[in-house]
């Protein structure tokens, strides 16, 4: 990369600091530009469930970013998944490289690494959240909740699913989430089952619950529910009405499950949402563009985070190789990435994989699940997905 800073004064906003986020700011910095990453929540956060990199493709902006042996230090050498039967029989086991890809590390692991790589350089805002935007001929003008105005150059809303930034220029969230029937919920507990770190999960029509001990912890577990229902109306910092809720859905099930409950009970954080899929036709307007889950996310989208930070690569390297022009950046991004993003979203349904609705359903899922020719067919599907894009080296062009 040459001397030259191609985006040396252009002011940044990017609102989210989970992954593609700080991916994103840490390329953005490195091109010259000042960014500013705003958070809602008070901190990073300490939850989330293991994600995934499969392949050249992930690996590789990975390694450009010079964050692939931190990771690989702290993956999770995560084992198989084993599906049993309400006396803990086991029914089939998938392979490790099924779930973990070639790294798996946790989230709260992956956006520490991401934000400390890039914080002597990004300003980050934590108890934050944009209000109002508009834009001028010059600039979009952005008010917040908690601090003062401030006009910036560009606008990235990398906030996820239930993106502010997709609401305030695009329109309400009905217009781009599509709810999949399903929602899931994960929480910590302590291990006194003495479960192991492959997964045990058990089924019965449209209900999966699965628990498994902590990788680092062996004292503690993390139990994962997923069931079938209607969009649920609730309160998103409700977190007795969110308990009720899956503990309703679960009443009255064998197996392991009330002790999971009763767990869920003393839990003091507890990751909740519905599984549904984003679809946003266009990915930018004027100054301002969606990046990860905000564009193309679907809940527990097998390689969401990957395309995430690939996608923070490419947008970084685009505006580089604009020099900041944004209409030509975001048009080249959006040609780029569309189609990467949307083949592997596109057949993604994971409530329907983890809890078929129907018993016929289960049978059947469980019947192909234990046979090796299929097992083989997912993992080389899941591969070429991964790693189906060839991506220009920015650092080396601009």
């Amino acid at each position: 990369m040459s001397h030259t800073l191609p985006l040396r004064g252009r002011r940044v906003l990017v609102s989210g600091a989970g992954v593609a986020g700080p991916a994103l700011a840490w390329w953005l910095a490195r091109y010259g530009a000042e960014v500013t990453v705003v958070e809602l929540a008070p901190a990073l956060r300490a939850s989330g469930f293991a994600v995934d990199f499969r392949g050249p493709t992930h690996l590789g902006v990975l390694a450009a970013m010079g964050v692939l042996d931190e990771l690989r230090a702290r993956q999770t050498h995560a084992g198989a998944i084993s599906s049993v039967d309400e006396h803990d029989r086991e029914i089939f086991r998938l392979p490790a490289e099924f779930a973990g890809g070639e790294l798996e590390v946790y989230r709260r692991d992956l956006s520490r690494i991401l934000y400390e790589h890039g914080a002597d350089r990004v300003e980050y805002l934590f108890g934050d959240v944009i209000t109002a935007l508009a834009e001028t001929t010059d600039g979009v003008r952005v008010d917040f909740a908690r601090a003062a105005s401030r006009t910036v150059d560009l606008v990235v809303g990398a906030d996820g699913l239930h993106s502010g930034v997709r609401r305030l220029v695009l329109g309400p969230e009905s217009a781009y989430v599509r709810h999949l029937g399903y929602h899931l919920a994960g929480w910590d507990l302590p291990n006194e089952l003495g479960v192991s770190t492959v997964p045990r999960q058990y089924n019965v029509p449209g209900r999966m619950a699965s628990v498994a001990a902590d990788q680092r912890d062996p004292d503690r577990a993390g139990a994962l529910v997923v069931f079938a229902a209607p969009r649920l109306d609730f309160d998103w910092r409700d977190l007795d009405q969110q308990k009720k809720l899956i503990a309703d859905a679960f009443a009255g099930l064998g197996w392991h499950v009330p002790h999971l409950l009763a767990g869920l009970r003393d839990a003091p954080e507890l990751y909740f949402d519905s599984i549904s899929r984003v679809r946003v036709p266009r990915w930018h307007t004027g100054r301002t563009v969606l990046l990860g889950d905000a564009a193309w996310g679907v809940t527990l989208g097998g390689m969401g985070v990957g395309t995430g930070v690939v996608g923070a690569y490419v947008l970084a390297g685009e505006l580089a190789l604009a020099g900041g022009d944004h209409r030509v950046a975001f048009a080249a991004y959006e040609r780029r990435l569309r189609a990467y993003a949307m083949r592997w979203q596109r057949g993604a349904s994971p409530g329907r994989f983890l809890a078929p609705a129907t018993g016929w359903g289960l049978w059947l899922r469980n019947r192909l699940l234990a046979t090796r020719p299929v097992q083989s067919m997912l993992l080389r599907s899941t591969g070429s997905l991964a790693t189906d894009l060839d991506l220009p080296d920015y650092p080396a062009r601009v």
